[in-house]
């Protein structure tokens, strides 16, 4: 891989734009499982759970695969089992990266989703604005793939509590519970099965 690659990747994965459009796609996702009322996603560590299965589509394979679903629902292209993915860390509850309270925050001051608290928890929901440019972004090439991975995955385990999600991903990705805190976690390409291998 030439080093005008890799630049160009570290310098997407240190764009705020990329994770601000993500994470935005994401929550309109569970934003439409409220049928009719939104539905916002409960607490940060939530939103990083779910999140994780989405910057990590080989991941959501395992997912898809431990709940009994084709796996075929990752919808994982061939340069995905083999591209560097973004970066998260491990830490006492899961994947995490350190920027979301800072993404969520340009997120708000941009009007685009409104955080209010429930409880001791973070309600995380999308503004009308919000709702309008998610949509948008959905609807572009670009981001297609993001918003059906998005509807997959709010729809396998987005009703889970966080705790329970949390559980979850350790079962599903045993290895991260060996993995230091603060250790960076692989891109999920060493022992995920193909869709083909994991419906044989």
């Amino acid at each position: 891989m030439s080093l005008s690659v890799l630049k160009a990747a570290s310098d997407a994965e240190n764009a705020d734009s990329l994770h601000l459009a993500r994470l935005l796609i994401l929550l309109r996702s569970a934003d439409k499982r409220g049928r009719n009322h939104a539905k916002p996603v409960e607490g940060i560590t939530k939103l990083a759970k779910l999140d994780f299965l989405l910057r990590y589509p080989l991941y959501l394979e395992r997912a898809l695969v431990s709940l009994g679903k084709s796996p075929s629902g990752a919808a994982v292209l061939p340069r995905e089992r083999t591209t560097v993915e973004t970066k998260m860390i491990r830490f006492r509850y899961g994947p995490w990266d350190g920027r979301y309270r800072r993404w969520l925050s340009l997120l708000s001051a941009r009007g685009l989703i409104s955080l209010s608290m429930s409880g001791r928890k973070i309600e995380i929901g999308l503004t009308d604005a919000g709702r309008i440019l998610a949509d948008d972004l959905g609807d572009h090439p670009a981001f297609q793939d993001l918003t059906a991975r998005g509807a997959v995955i709010i729809g396998v385990v987005g009703a889970m509590s966080a705790t329970k999600l949390k559980d979850f991903v350790y079962q599903i990705v045993p290895e991260i519970t060996g993995m230091k805190w603060g250790e960076e976690i692989a891109s999920g390409t060493d022992g995920v099965p193909s869709a083909a291998e994991a419906i044989e």
